[in-house]
């Protein structure tokens, strides 16, 4: 059986695709594939993911040290 993007199982064939989608609709079965699903709670309750959320946890000095650092290995080629 194929996995989702986050392992979850999902039907393989279309037929059960579209069981799977009435089932969910219907509420017989739960939705696994939610996007807040395994974030941070805070960050998800200010309405950031992903780069955002880390941006607004590092000091001005800590991203300037890691804009530095990519700059230097893109004009490293």
């Amino acid at each position: 059986m194929p996995k989702g993007p986050k392992g979850e199982k999902r039907p393989g064939d279309v037929i059960g695709a579209a069981v799977m989608v009435a089932q969910i609709a219907t509420g017989e079965v739960e939705d696994t594939n939610k996007d807040d699903e395994g974030k941070d709670p805070a960050a998800v309750a200010l309405g950031k993911k992903g780069g955002k959320a880390r941006a607004s946890k590092l000091t001005p000095e800590q991203r300037s040290e890691i804009a530095k650092n990519a700059a230097a290995k893109r004009w490293k080629k």
